[in-house]
């Protein structure tokens, strides 16, 4: 089968997998009030997902990331994770997490196949943690952390939202843990979302300030892997761990854009911030219907937009970025 690829030549091996909506923080820039049901929402089951990879590995996907939500709420997380290492062609197994399941499971999912792990760690303060995911549980989240690097992942980052005026000052306290601690920090640049305008106005901190920084104290770009996120990634001889910087707002962001999305009912989204997502549930429930599928994911690529339009202050139908994975 042909790999998924659109009119703008960019070509896409990795797929962010949504399987819960379900999330028990409370992240002030995701969701402040918690998680609230519409209905009583039915997520794809085992079936449905092993159909989904197996389609999407047959058209060049390599990478696969179990989102959410919290996708460890699902009972049967760890077969979710099975279920993708038992496609050959996928090589890449990751998750992000907020790291309050990981102390306990974090051996457990990497027996099953687990290899890369992003955990939501927004402060190094507890109680700015608190403040920030509503939820008093940084020491839980931490053990998680060591837990992880004990089990030996290939990749452990740690995912932090740059928020002006909560943990915009906690930079020296993450480098100094980088120091010594063989982890990738990445700094996400607070994105507009349409319950969020005001929040967005209160509290976006441009990712470029940051970038300036790590660049005037002798930060080093890294050239990014086929299959790489949209960090650019930075290292430096004296520290064991490196810096990525999400900056969905700077030029040419969308350039390099290798990833598509499949929320947690099973629709397809192009770009986190554009459409409403095409329903591919239907084509997710016997092997027979493989082709009809992978034919509507090579339609619906012809569809895809050149850049998002959050410059525009266009957020699509994202309301909050819990609802597809984000």
């Amino acid at each position: 089968m042909s790999q998924l690829q659109d009119n703008f030549g960019r070509r896409f091996h990795y797929l962010r997998m949504s399987v819960t909506d379900v999330c028990n923080f409370k992240c002030t820039y995701c969701l402040p009030d918690g998680y609230r049901p519409d209905g009583k929402p039915k997520f794809l089951d085992l079936n449905e997902i092993e159909h989904l990879v197996s389609a999407f590995s047959q058209v060049g996907t390599q990478k696969i990331r179990i989102t959410g939500g919290e996708p460890s709420l699902r009972k049967d997380f760890t077969d979710i994770i099975r279920i993708i290492k038992d496609n050959d062609r996928i090589n890449t197994i990751a998750t992000t997490t907020n790291g309050y399941r990981l102390a306990k499971h974090a051996q457990e999912w990497y027996d099953a196949g687990l290899r890369r792990i992003n955990i939501s760690v927004d402060s190094l303060d507890p109680k700015m943690f608190y403040q920030i995911t509503g939820e008093n549980k940084f020491d839980e989240v931490m053990r998680g952390v060591d837990a992880a690097l004990e089990a030996g992942f290939e990749r452990v980052k740690i995912n932090a939202v740059l928020l002006k005026g909560l943990n915009d000052k906690d930079l020296p306290r993450f480098l100094h843990w980088i120091k010594s601690t063989p982890i990738d920090l990445r700094f996400i640049e607070l994105m507009e979302t349409g319950l969020g305008h005001d929040y967005f106005k209160a509290h976006h901190l441009a990712g470029a300030d940051i970038k300036t920084q790590l660049e005037q104290a002798g930060w080093q770009f890294d050239t990014p892997a086929a299959d790489d996120g949209p960090a650019q990634n930075f290292s430096h001889t004296d520290y064991q761990g490196r810096i990525g910087l999400i900056m969905p707002y700077a030029k040419n962001f969308c350039a390099s854009c290798n990833r598509l999305r499949v929320s947690a009912n099973g629709k397809l989204h192009l770009c986190l911030f554009t459409e409403n997502g095409v329903d591919l549930r239907d084509l997710l429930q016997t092997p027979e219907q493989q082709s009809e599928l992978i034919e509507r994911l090579h339609g619906q690529l012809a569809q895809k937009k050149e850049t998002h339009f959050l410059h525009d202050g266009i957020t699509g139908v994202t309301q909050h970025l819990a609802s597809i994975g984000g």
